[in-house]
C-alpha cells in the first residue's frame, strides 16, 4: 500500500511538470485578457481619451439656432463618449426645446455627433399665448419667435383643430372677395366669431355656421362699398342680418334681407 501511494504520487508530480508551462500559458492568455476587456472598458469610457467633441447640425433653422441646440445638450448630465452615450437621451433633449418637430441624431467615428432637425410650422397662434402647427396641433413656442404676423385662433384647448381647419375654409370662400380672416374664435358655449382683415366682426353663432358665412357673402355684395363703415355684422337670425356701423351718429341698423 506504501509503495503503491508513492508511485501515484511520483506519477502526479511528474504529470505537473509536464502540463506545467501549458498552464502557464494559459494563466497568461486569461490574465492579458481580463486586462485587455478591463483597458477597453477604461477607454471606452473615458471623456478625455474618446470625447464627443464635435457636431454636425442639419436642417432648415429659423426659429432656434446651433447654439440653442448645443445648449440643450451641454444641460444634459453627462454626455459620455463616443461609445457610451445613449443617441435616444439626446434626441430626447433636443426635443424639449419648443420648436423642434422632429429630431434625429446619429454618432459619426471617433468624435462627432449628427443633429438632422425639423422645425415646427408656424400657420397661427392660439388663445394669445402658443403657437398652432399646419396640423393644428398646439406647440409651445412663444409668439414672439413669429417671423411675420399670423392669423390669431382662439377657443377651448381640445379644439385647436376645428378652429384651424374653419379658417382654411373661410380663406378659400373669402378669396374671391379679396378678403381674408384675422381671427377665429370659438366661445366655450360653441359660438363662432370670425374677424375680417378689415376689422370687420362677424357674429355666426353656434348653429346653420355655413348657411350664414354664405349670408354674409351674399351680403358683401350688396354692402362692398360701405364695408368701410361696418363695424359688425351679426347673422344669428334665420334670415337677414344686424349690422353695426362705425360712425358714433348713425344708429345701429338692423336690415333684413
Amino acid at each position: 500500500m506504501i509503495e503503491t501511494t508513492k508511485m501515484s504520487g511520483l506519477f502526479y508530480n511528474k504529470n505537473i511538470k509536464k502540463h506545467l508551462p501549458g498552464i502557464c500559458f494559459l494563466s497568461l492568455v486569461a490574465m492579458f485578457s481580463l486586462w485587455l476587456v478591463i483597458s477597453t472598458v477604461s477607454w471606452m469610457t473615458d471623456e478625455e481619451r474618446l470625447p464627443l467633441s464635435h457636431m454636425i447640425i442639419q436642417g432648415q433653422l429659423k426659429h432656434i439656432t446651433a447654439d440653442d441646440i448645443r445648449e440643450a445638450i451641454d444641460s444634459m448630465d453627462s454626455i459620455g463618449t463616443f461609445m457610451t452615450q445613449d443617441v435616444n437621451k439626446l434626441q430626447n433633449a433636443l426635443l424639449s426645446l419648443p420648436w423642434i418637430a422632429q429630431v434625429s441624431v446619429r454618432k459619426q467615428w471617433p468624435e462627432t455627433i449628427k443633429v438632422f432637425v425639423v422645425e415646427h410650422q408656424p400657420e397661427a397662434t392660439w388663445n394669445n399665448r402658443v403657437i398652432v402647427n399646419p396640423e393644428g396641433v398646439v406647440f409651445n413656442a412663444p409668439m414672439s419667435d413669429l417671423l411675420e404676423p399670423k392669423p390669431a385662433l382662439f377657443g377651448p384647448e381640445s379644439n385647436s383643430k376645428d378652429v384651424l381647419a374653419f379658417w382654411h375654409q373661410l380663406q378659400k370662400q373669402f378669396s374671391p372677395l379679396n378678403m381674408g380672416v384675422h381671427s377665429v374664435a370659438l366661445t366655450e358655449r360653441l359660438s363662432w366669431q370670425v374677424v375680417l382683415d378689415n376689422g370687420i366682426r362677424l357674429e355666426l353663432g353656434r348653429d346653420a355656421r355655413e348657411e350664414r358665412v354664405e349670408r354674409f357673402i351674399a351680403l358683401y355684395k350688396q354692402l362692398e362699398k360701405q364695408m368701410n363703415s361696418i363695424d359688425y355684422i351679426d347673422l344669428r337670425y334665420d334670415t337677414g342680418a344686424a349690422v353695426g356701423w362705425k360712425s358714433e351718429d348713425i344708429a345701429e341698423d338692423k336690415e333684413e334681407n
